[in-house]
């Protein structure tokens, strides 16, 4: 009886952007064997002059994920695509984010594109009409969204809740909390869902606090802090207030298990209109800001 041998079916994925500590642990899981189904294969360094984190950063992740990993690099998104089954857009500035995914687009691969999703709300709202024209699935999301700060707190009955993290700026983003206060937003997003109806943002000298309502009334917030700070959050329900661990996991692996999956399916684990709904709460955050802390509606 002849012996059939069943071989496991590994998808190609290719990083756009090796200007962030994103690549190299990304690698590490999948091509470490961690997380089985996937592995990096190619990488197109990208990289953004003005930026200082991604000019000097950009040449030594690329020579780690080659030298380390195996992986190949490439002088071009077109010639990358045709490598792969799937792409991570990871560079780290999110006003690259429309152009380059515009450029992956025709290669019709399903694309998991890393925080922030764009530099302004405008760029998000195109990646998503383009992706729908095109037939492309995608998502974006915060690794925090599947930290123990959320596992700890996810759950039925939840009428408000606070998230706190790191929130430095960035000059080039036109949307300052899109940078880095993105991880305590989405935190935020995630234990109190889509929904939000106003902003108004305060700034400090050291952090800023965003407080914003829900449409049936229940309030979030979040505080981010500068330059740096950890992360966490508080949720209230009818029984009592709860708070997530005080020194919580917060590493890739989950945002990684995710992108496989969704790799593999193309339906996205959370979906596009709720990260839209992201972006549009940061757009009234900064609005807020620059009206001097009133408060504004999520266009």
């Amino acid at each position: 009886m002849p012996v059939i041998m069943l071989l496991e079916l590994v998808l190609k994925i290719g990083i756009i952007g090796t200007d962030t500590s994103h690549a190299t642990a990304f690698a590490t899981l999948l091509n470490g064997g961690k997380i089985p189904g996937a592995k990096i294969v190619a990488a197109y360094k990208g990289g953004s002059a003005d930026v200082e984190s991604s000019r000097t950063r950009v040449d030594n992740y690329a020579k780690e994920l080659q030298s380390k990993w195996g992986v190949e690099i490439v002088d071009d998104i077109p010639t990358l695509a045709s490598k792969v089954d799937a792409i991570l857009l990871l560079s780290v500035d999110g006003r690259t984010h429309l152009q380059q995914f515009k450029a992956a687009l025709a290669a019709k691969k399903p694309v998991f594109i890393d925080k922030p999703l764009a530099s302004t709300l405008a760029d998000a709202r195109e990646i998503a009409r383009l992706a729908k024209e095109a037939g492309v699935p995608w998502f974006s999301a915060s690794s925090l969204r599947w930290s123990e700060i959320t596992s700890s707190l996810e759950g039925p009955g939840i009428l408000g809740a606070m998230a706190w993290g790191p929130g430095p700026f960035e000059e080039h983003h036109q949307l300052e909390l899109s940078w880095y206060a993105i991880h305590p937003i989405e935190i935020l997003f995630t234990l109190m869902g889509p929904g939000c109806e106003e902003v108004t943002r305060v700034v400090g000298a050291d952090s800023d606090e965003i407080t914003c309502k829900w449409k049936d009334g229940r309030l979030g917030t979040v505080r981010a802090l500068r330059p740096y700070g950890t992360y966490g959050a508080v949720v209230f329900r009818k029984d009592g207030v709860q708070m997530s661990p005080a020194k919580p996991r917060t590493d890739y692996e989950g945002l990684v298990r995710e992108i496989v999956k969704f790799f593999e399916t193309g339906k996205p684990p959370v979906e596009n209109a709720n990260t839209l709904e992201i972006f549009a709460f940061m757009d009234a955050a900064q609005r807020s800001k620059e009206a001097g802390g009133k408060p504004e509606k999520l266009k």
